[in-house]
């Protein structure tokens, strides 16, 4: 296996004393550098979290090498640990439908370097963004919904030819199948219209215009197969007001949509999450 510089180390344990010396002193035994380190302890369930990013500068390290140096820890104190290698390209799906002011954003973000990926096709169950897809020279696949054990399957095949890590449903008006959460989980990322679980179906705005509400906002999570309920990764907000019409919160709330949705998908892509308790732990 190819040498390595770089790496992100996602801790999950129980709590006790000596965890953040014992993992410090075997990285330290590798040759390796601590560049961040950033740790919480959940007291209600006892239960130790940490990102670490580590780097090397000897080049015989190897991925394996590292691994044999954590495995006596793993066994002793309990730890469920995920090693994300620097040099690794994480491939993203895009779902979308007829709306997008969210798709536009993801692939500029990642077409200027924001978003450290492979965006490697979009899928939709309309045509209405196949040009948008094909400017920035992305595969588009219009999977319809008709029949929804054929689209299950229709979809589940494009994901895996194409060894998809990451799911973002870019304002994708339909509910994803459970075959499909179950095998992605953690790594399907929804944008919700509001802070959940209000103003659901429908006409989020219309529906906030008749109740004169005086903030609207966006929820990102990781979507489960209780929907809505998912983890949430990153909400937003704007103030509004009485002047505000139907299209000006429609505006301010797509706005809030776009810089929820980048967030929660950069911090994904950046390795900054660990989902405990269904809850999200980001470590910014």
């Amino acid at each position: 296996m190819e040498n390595t510089s770089q790496a992100v180390i996602l801790v999950k344990c129980p709590d006790q004393r000596g965890i953040v010396a014992r993992l410090a002193s075997a990285i330290h035994d590798t040759g390796g550098n601590i560049l961040d380190a950033a740790q919480h302890t959940s007291e209600s369930t006892n239960t130790f979290l940490q990102r670490i990013h580590v780097s090397w500068t000897d080049k015989n390290v190897t991925q394996e090498s590292f691994q044999l140096a954590l495995n006596p820890l793993i066994e002793s104190l309990q730890l469920d640990l995920q090693i994300k290698w620097g040099e690794e390209m994480q491939n993203v799906a895009i779902f979308v439908s007829k709306e997008d002011h969210c798709l536009h954003d993801l692939l500029l973000l990642q077409r200027d370097g924001a978003l450290h990926c492979s965006i490697s096709l979009v899928i939709s169950n309309h045509l209405d963004l196949q040009d948008v897809a094909a400017k920035f020279n992305i595969p588009f696949h219009h999977i319809p919904i008709d029949d929804a054990c054929a689209a299950e399957e229709e979809q589940l095949k494009r994901l895996k030819e194409n060894n998809i890590n990451l799911v973002v449903l870019a304002r994708y008006m339909r509910i994803v199948s459970p075959k499909i959460i179950s095998s992605y989980e953690e790594r399907i990322i929804n944008i919700h219209h509001s802070f959940l679980p209000a103003f659901a179906g429908g006409k989020p705005y219309h529906q906030a215009h008749e109740k004169g509400v005086k903030l609207i906002g966006a929820t990102a999570h990781y979507a489960t197969v209780e929907l809505d309920a998912g983890p949430i990764i990153e909400q937003g907000v704007i103030r509004v007001s009485h002047k505000d019409a139907i299209p000006n919160l429609v505006h301010k709330g797509r706005d809030i949509e776009r810089t929820v949705l980048a967030r929660a998908v950069r911090w994904h892509l950046e390795d900054r999450i660990i989902v405990h308790a269904n809850r999200a732990i980001i470590f910014e």
